[in-house]
């Protein structure tokens, strides 16, 4: 890479990108090709495809093993997951969640006519606030969804005093917590139940699935029955339910990514902490940092701009990057609360929401994952270090175009 040394270095003026290919946050880690192509042969030998086979029901075995739980339900995908796992645990009326997560947490309550009640989250950690809960809860609530943003477990113990002492039930959104722990537990077991997505851009991805988890049994049952229709046996439907089921492909997929985990985090950690050093220096950028005491899968590489510190606005970085084929993501914008139809049902979300407006301003997530090497860390940080020198007439040159 030509260094950057002046704004008209910058590919958004005129210079040559950093990068010819497009780096993506979340391009799909794929494992050992030769594995899944194995267990692919074996299914076209068997024709079982779907309805509950023999990779379904391993990926579901090792998933609970891995999460320290007795059950596991596989299902098609996480937003599926979402749903069922609210239906099966009676939500309805209102029930209480962050606006700062991906929509389909929202969007799996409102699909059930159920009322998604936004709250405020830790500046911090940027999950549900705790604090925050305990003035939404009317006779109308009936559960907490909590989101472990970027692998960090909510406070947990803080969430479960509340729904016990008010008679609530708790669903935790692990879609990004795979492998991660909560003092030395690994997040599957907490809440009634928790789910995991396996979506493509996951760090273990079965192409597109997701699972709930859980140590009830008759919850289980419940989820087991409503993912197939409400069939218990040939002919013999006995509850309401949908198709939410985990095909044979998707497992297999799964499975591979499972032998490879621990060298997928590897290398993530590695790359996170490469980023950790790259932009120790720059001002006004604060890299997540996880708990050095718990295990982590490093899934995301999460940096918030402080504007007036860092010379340029988050959304001035971003634009940026991608002009350098670093696609960076704004994460989570603009907030559930601010995306239609939510925002036409709670106009006044914002009011309530003071830490999620300002984070929806300021993060954004970098790429990592087994397609990232350090040479590509490196490149990105060099951008981001020569954008923050620059970042005064970079700034303006941006503002005047816009």
């Amino acid at each position: 890479m030509t260094p950057k040394r002046s704004p008209s270095d910058f590919a958004l003026f005129g210079g040559a990108p950093a990068f010819v290919e497009k780096l993506h946050v979340g391009r799909p880690n794929v494992g050992d090709r030769a594995a899944f192509l194995r267990r692919v042969e074996d299914i076209l030998d068997r024709r079982w495809f779907t309805n509950s086979g023999p990779y379904v029901q391993e990926f579901e075995r090792r998933i609970a093993a891995e999460a320290g739980v007795e059950y596991c339900v596989a299902m098609c995908n996480a937003t599926v997951a979402l749903e069922i796992a609210a239906r099966a645990l009676g939500f309805s009326g209102e029930v209480i969640l962050p606006s700062f997560t991906f929509v389909a947490t929202a969007c799996a309550l409102m699909w059930q006519e159920i009322t998604p009640v936004f709250c405020d989250v830790d500046p911090v950690r940027h999950t549900i606030d705790p604090e925050k809960i305990e003035s939404l809860i009317t006779p109308r609530t009936t559960g907490i969804i909590g989101v472990h943003v970027w692998g960090q477990p909510c406070n947990i113990e803080a969430i479960e005093e509340i729904a016990r002492r008010r008679g609530l039930r708790v669903l935790f959104d692990a879609a990004h917590a795979l492998a991660c722990t909560h003092r030395g537990r690994r997040i599957g077991g907490f809440g009634d139940a928790e789910v995991f997505s396996f979506h493509a851009t996951k760090f273990l991805n079965s192409f597109e699935g997701g699972a709930v988890v859980t140590n009830d049994a008759a919850l289980a049952e419940r989820m087991r029955l409503m993912r197939n229709f409400g069939f218990a046996g040939q002919d013999n439907v006995i509850h309401l339910g949908t198709n939410g089921k985990m095909c044979e492909v998707s497992a297999a997929m799964g499975l591979t990514c499972l032998e490879s985990m621990e060298d997928i985090i590897a290398t993530n950690r590695r790359n996170h902490f490469a980023y950790s050093e790259g932009l120790a220096s720059v001002p006004g950028l604060r890299l997540y940092a996880f708990d050095p005491a718990e295990e982590s899968n490093f899934q995301y590489v999460i940096v918030e701009v402080d504007a007036e510190q860092a010379g340029l606005s988050r959304d001035e970085l971003v634009r940026l990057l991608h002009a350098e084929n670093v696609l960076a993501r704004r994460y989570f914008y603009p907030g559930c609360h601010r995306m239609a139809p939510f925002q036409s049902y709670f106009p006044h979300a914002h009011l309530l929401l003071p830490e999620t407006e300002k984070l929806s301003t300021r993060v954004m997530s970098l790429p990592t994952g087994t397609a990232v090497g350090v040479e590509e860390v490196a490149i990105v940080c060099d951008i981001i270090r020569a954008a923050s020198r620059c970042s005064p007439e970079i700034s303006t040159r941006i503002r005047a175009a816009s």
